[in-house]
C-alpha cells in the first residue's frame, strides 16, 4: 500500500552538493579531505613561501574561473585551490609573522566557524535566529560589564573596527545634531550647520576616523588631527586648544576619539583627561579600542581604562585581541536609546507593531541586515579558555616586546621610536655610514621587502615625521624572545647586504 504523503525533498541525485541530511556524507568526506590540506599547511616552516612576480602572474591565471559550466571532483578542485591558495597562504600563527594585527586564533572559535558556517544563521531578526540572538546579547552584555557599564549598555557585532568607528561617528552626529539643533538628520537629511561638526582625535588614531567622516558626509577636513606626547598619546592641552580654535572659527565640536591601542604604537591614550574635557565641552566620548580593548582583561593595563565609565561608545575588535578568526568585531553604547539613529522597521522583516522584548530582532542596532552569526566564536572560546587564559596571552605578548626593546635599544645599529606599551614595537634599522634619513627609508624599504619576498620573516612599515621606520606587531604568544632577536638579526644582515648599493650612489 502506497503512502500519500508527499516527499520532504525532491530524489537527491548523485550531483546534488545542497546541505541537508541526506548529503551529511558528503559532507564529512568533504570535510576530511579538506582537513588534510590544512594540516599540510600548517607544517609549512615558512610563514610564506616566497614572493615572484612571475609565479604571481601565473596564479593570477589560475584564479579565472574557467570550464565551470559542467560539475568537477572536489578532489581535483581541492588540488587546484592547494595550488592557487593554501601553498601561497601567509601564516600567521608562524612566529615570523610580526607584521600586522593578524593573531593566531582558537581551537574552539573554529569550532564555532564551522557550526555558525553549517547551519548558516542570520542573526538579524528571531524568526532567523532564535537562541543565536541571545548568545550574541550575552557576549555584548559580557564586554559591557568588562567595561563597567550599567543595565542601560547595549551593542551589536560588526565586521571589524572601522564599521564600528562609523557607527560611532554616525550616532555622535545624530544625537548631537537632534539633542542640540533640533535637527532630524535620518527622517529630514542634510542641514547646514551639519558642515561644522568637528571631530577630534589623535594624529596617531586610525585612518578609518577620517575615511568615515568623509562617507558620513562631514569631509576630512571635519577630523581635527591633535599633537601627541613623546609616548604617543594624545595631548589634552593640545585637545582643548583644538576644541577653542574650532569654536573661534565659528564650527561646532561634537565628538572626540580616544584611542586604546594605536595601530602602530599602541600608545593609550589618557582617557580619564580627555573625558573630563570632552564632558565639559558636551561632546561625543568615542573609545577606539580595536587593539587595545580586550586588554581590560589583563592586571598589567587594566589602569589604562581608568575613566571608561564616561565614554559614550567602544569599538572593540575580538579578531585582533581575543584571538578570532576573522570577522568578529562589536560596537558598543553605554546608552542603547541611541541606536535609535540607526533603528528602522521594515514590513516583511521585523514591522514595529511585532517589536517583541522576549524575541528581539538584533537589526534594530545594526546598520547591516545579514548578518553572520560571529558571536558563536567568543561564546564558545569564554566558556572553554576561560577569561584568564586569554589575559595570560595578552600579558605575553606584552612582556615579549618589553623584552625585545630592552635588547634592541642596546644595539647601535637600531633607532627606537617609542618604549612599548602594548605589543608593538616601531624602529629602523641606520647604518654608521650613512647620515641621510631618504638613503635610510630606502635600506629600511629594501629589509621589509627582502625578508618578505624570500618568506625569511613578515615586518610592516610605517612613517615617523616622514622617515619610514619597521614595526613589530606581535599578537603570538607562542613566539619567543630568542625567535624575535632572530628576526632582528636578521634585519641586520640584511641592512648591511645593502651597502654595496651605498657605494655605487
Amino acid at each position: 500500500m502506497s503512502s500519500n504523503k508527499p516527499s520532504s525533498f525532491k530524489e537527491l541525485s548523485l550531483n546534488n552538493y545542497l546541505f541537508n541530511e541526506e548529503s551529511a556524507k558528503l559532507f564529512e568526506e568533504h570535510i576530511e579531505k579538506t582537513l588534510n590540506y590544512i594540516q599540510q599547511f600548517l607544517s609549512q616552516r615558512k610563514f610564506y613561501k616566497g614572493d615572484d612576480i612571475i609565479e604571481i602572474k601565473k596564479d593570477k591565471l589560475k584564479a579565472k574561473l574557467q570550464n565551470i559550466v559542467n560539475a568537477h571532483s572536489i578532489d581535483d578542485v581541492l588540488e587546484e585551490l592547494n595550488e592557487l591558495y593554501i601553498k601561497n597562504s601567509v601564516s600567521f600563527h608562524n612566529p615570523n609573522y610580526v607584521a600586522h594585527l593578524n593573531c593566531p586564533i582558537t581551537l574552539p572559535s573554529i569550532v564555532a566557524e564551522i557550526l555558525a558556517t553549517s547551519i548558516n544563521t542570520a542573526v538579524e531578526t528571531w524568526d532567523q535566529s532564535n537562541a543565536a540572538t541571545f548568545i550574541e546579547q550575552e557576549v555584548i552584555h559580557w564586554i559591557c560589564n568588562e567595561y563597567n557599564f550599567d543595565e542601560n549598555a547595549d551593542g551589536v557585532f560588526t565586521s571589524g573596527g572601522t564599521q564600528s568607528n562609523f557607527m560611532a561617528l554616525l550616532l555622535a552626529r545624530d544625537h548631537y545634531a537632534f539633542k542640540n539643533l533640533g535637527i532630524n538628520i535620518k527622517q529630514n537629511g542634510w542641514s547646514d550647520d551639519i558642515s561644522k561638526f568637528r571631530i577630534f582625535c589623535s594624529e596617531k588614531s586610525h585612518f578609518s576616523i577620517k575615511k568615515n567622516a568623509a562617507l558620513l558626509g562631514l569631509g576630512f577636513d571635519a577630523v581635527i588631527p591633535v599633537k601627541v606626547d613623546k609616548e604617543m598619546r594624545m595631548d589634552v592641552s593640545e585637545l582643548a586648544f583644538e576644541i577653542e580654535r574650532v569654536k573661534q572659527e565659528g564650527n561646532i565640536p561634537i565628538a572626540v576619539v580616544a584611542t586604546l591601542g594605536t595601530t602602530d604604537y599602541g600608545s593609550f591614550d589618557p582617557l580619564e583627561a580627555i573625558g573630563i574635557l570632552a564632558k565639559e565641552q558636551n561632546m561625543w566620548l568615542h573609545v577606539d579600542g580595536a587593539y587595545g580593548g580586550c586588554f581590560i582583561l589583563t592586571d598589567t593595563h587594566s589602569h589604562y581604562f581608568k575613566g571608561i565609565e564616561m565614554v559614550d561608545s567602544v569599538t572593540v575588535d575580538f579578531h585582533k585581541t581575543l584571538f578570532q578568526p576573522v570577522s568578529c568585531s562589536a560596537f558598543l553604547v553605554k546608552d542603547k536609546e541611541h541606536f535609535k539613529y540607526v533603528s528602522y522597521y521594515a514590513d516583511y522583516l521585523n514591522p514595529l507593531e511585532s517589536k517583541d522584548e522576549e524575541r528581539p530582532d538584533l537589526i534594530e542596532k545594526s546598520i547591516q541586515t545579514t548578518r553572520r552569526f560571529d558571536a558563536l566564536k567568543v561564546w564558545l572560546t569564554l566558556k572553554t579558555l576561560g577569561t584568564n587564559t586569554i589575559a595570560t596571552y595578552l600579558e605575553t605578548v606584552h612582556y615579549l616586546i618589553k623584552e625585545v626593546y630592552e635588547n634592541v635599544k642596546l644595539n647601535n645599529a637600531f633607532e627606537i621610536a617609542h618604549v612599548p606599551a602594548l605589543s608593538t614595537l616601531v624602529f629602523r634599522y641606520k647604518h654608521k655610514d650613512v647620515d641621510d634619513d631618504v638613503i635610510h627609508n630606502e635600506i629600511n624599504l629594501y629589509i621589509k621587502n627582502t625578508l618578505y619576498k624570500a618568506g625569511q620573516a613578515s615586518i610592516a612599515s610605517t612613517k615617523l615625521k616622514g622617515v619610514t621606520y619597521l614595526k613589530f606587531t606581535l599578537l603570538n604568544p607562542k613566539n619567543t624572545v630568542a625567535n624575535l632577536l632572530n628576526i632582528i638579526k636578521m634585519v641586520e644582515e640584511t641592512g648591511v647586504k645593502y651597502e654595496p648599493k651605498l657605494n655605487m650612489a
